[in-house]
């Protein structure tokens, strides 16, 4: 009889925030702490400056400690992996305690204000030896997996463009954003910095790099610091074209319109693949009738809870599977700073009312 196989020592994780954001991510680490994944994810402590927040979520998580300094958290518990869900003027500061600890680190986005801090975060963070990851979540939605599976398996043929008509409907009057995540209101940038990264993440994963873009950006509403309006276009390497038609203030067909944040039209020789507001697609083959294309969302069960249809779960989970095999994932840091870069020429495009190559 063969020698008998340890057993995996569990990745011991500490959760950096428990704002509004954070209920997703706590949600996520919770369900594989329960699932019986041989991940074997143990969440250790749980950290906001509001204790009786940190509490509160906690309570999610048998045994977890509590606490209110990040500092205090990692000195005491030093856990294998950080999650940071906390506002981006704080993610400095987090991201330095765990490079100068050895500790590996999930962020959610923005990065960083600015491009030039994310850059030397990113750059302190390698030479500390630790992978950093960004919490780049769009691009695990169960559409857009689906929607790269087709295109890789050549159904759109050759790809020509993209169009996402992004369309929340939360950005109207005074209380604009406030019941969710209020320091929306004082971005200074805010449409492209804080929610159009996910498109630009997104169109490059599904057509890959993009080489110029063209933006006029706007503000609507006077309530809000930044602006809440704009349509980009972008310029893909394959000579695809796509455009980004994005507001806050207006809403879509959906049953919640922050599921999808708006519909999506991808186009190839073969066809033409749309995503709707209730996340199901749809194929219309050319000259052909469209149909919906079933995918196991939300088709199988009750629809999956979470925010985006669960990609919080499914970034944390491949984010976790990475870091065991030791393999790199997709959304590191350094791969986060090429979205940065491109997020940066849309809003130099629209001030200098200009077309830029990235």
């Amino acid at each position: 009889m063969g020698e008998a196989t340890a057993e995996r020592a569990p990745t011991r994780v500490a959760v950096i925030g428990c704002g509004y954001f954070a209920q997703f991510h706590h949600d996520a680490w919770a369900r594989m702490e329960s699932s019986g994944t041989d991940l074997n994810v143990r969440v250790v402590g749980v950290c906001d400056q509001d204790e009786a927040k940190a509490r509160d979520a906690a309570e999610r998580h048998s045994g977890a400690a509590v606490f209110a300094d990040p500092g205090s958290l990692i000195a005491e518990l030093k856990p294998d992996l950080v999650d940071i869900v906390t506002p981006p003027v704080t993610h400095a500061r987090l991201i330095d305690l765990c490079a100068m600890t050895g500790i590996d680190a999930i962020c959610q986005k923005p990065l960083a204000p600015t491009l030039s801090e994310a850059e030397a975060l990113v750059a302190r963070a390698e030479q500390a030896g630790i992978t950093l990851i960004v919490h780049e979540n769009f691009r695990f939605q169960p559409w857009y997996l689906e929607a790269k599976r087709l295109i890789e398996s050549g159904l759109l043929g050759p790809l020509h463009g993209v169009g996402f008509r992004m369309r929340p409907g939360d950005g109207q009057g005074p209380e604009a954003c406030l019941a969710r995540q209020p320091y929306f209101q004082q971005m200074p940038r805010f449409l492209i910095h804080e929610t159009g990264i996910h498109f630009v993440d997104t169109f490059r994963m599904l057509m890959g790099e993009i080489s110029a873009v063209t933006a006029r950006l706007r503000r609507i509403n006077p309530a809000l610091a930044g602006e809440d309006s704009g349509l980009v276009m972008f310029e893909f390497e394959s000579s695809a074209v796509g455009m980004l038609d994005a507001n806050r203030l207006n809403d879509h067909v959906a049953e919640n319109t922050r599921l999808t944040m708006g519909e999506m039209w991808l186009e190839g020789a073969n066809g033409v693949l749309r995503l709707d507001g209730d996340g199901r697609l749809f194929w219309k083959p050319h000259h052909g009738d469209e149909r919906r294309h079933p995918y196991g969302y939300p088709e199988v069960g009750a629809q999956p809870g979470g925010f985006g249809g669960d990609c919080v779960f499914a970034t944390n989970l491949a984010a976790l599977s990475a870091l065991r095999s030791g393999v790199e994932p997709v959304n590191t840091g350094r791969a986060y700073l090429r979205n940065m870069e491109i997020v940066e020429a849309i809003y130099r495009s629209s001030e200098e009312g200009r077309r830029l190559e990235v």
